[in-house]
């Protein structure tokens, strides 16, 4: 069984050993490849509200996220999120564990909604997970990112409300 938990900062060295991977190839984030570890450090643990690690019951470190607002100010109210699973730990359901808990945190903390600006479009795993979570597409951005691979894919914005 996995739990989540907020991350500290002897974290990470295991962060980026998670993030790293996924950032160089370039192919679910838009962070550029060659995204330094001080830079990646600042967006995933530096700027966002929270961060939080998921472990298993040896505490090895399956996967992490963050939490923060979508929008300073007036859409403050919003929050966003960024989630990587371990190569090791994929399709093992952290990622599910994961945005579940994220959503409960979100509201924990006040948010009305959640909202993805980024979604790759062609990441069917994640764009199929936050479906299941309720999520919705809202939008579409055509081109929008880069695929190291592809070329120009579209991008996904997706939403969820926690009111109504």
């Amino acid at each position: 069984m996995s739990t989540i938990r907020s991350s500290t900062p002897s974290d990470w060295p295991a962060i980026w050993a998670i993030l790293e991977p996924v950032f160089r190839a370039g192919e679910t984030y838009a962070y550029s490849p060659d995204i330094s570890e001080a830079e990646a450090h600042n967006a995933w643990v530096e700027m966002p509200q929270v961060t939080y690690v998921a472990e298993d019951e040896a505490g090895t470190m399956l996967g992490t996220y963050f939490l923060r607002p979508n929008q300073p100010g007036l859409g403050s109210h919003v929050c966003n999120c960024g989630y990587v699973v371990a190569s090791a730990a994929q399709r093992k359901g952290v990622a599910t564990l994961m945005g579940q808990h994220s959503q409960q945190e979100a509201q924990r903390f006040g948010f009305r909604a959640i909202q993805y600006n980024f979604v790759i479009s062609t990441n069917t795993v994640a764009v199929r997970l936050w479906q299941k979570l309720g999520m919705e597409i809202v939008g579409t951005l055509p081109g929008a990112f880069k695929h190291p691979k592809l070329g120009y894919v579209d991008v996904f914005v997706m939403y969820k409300s926690f009111v109504s």
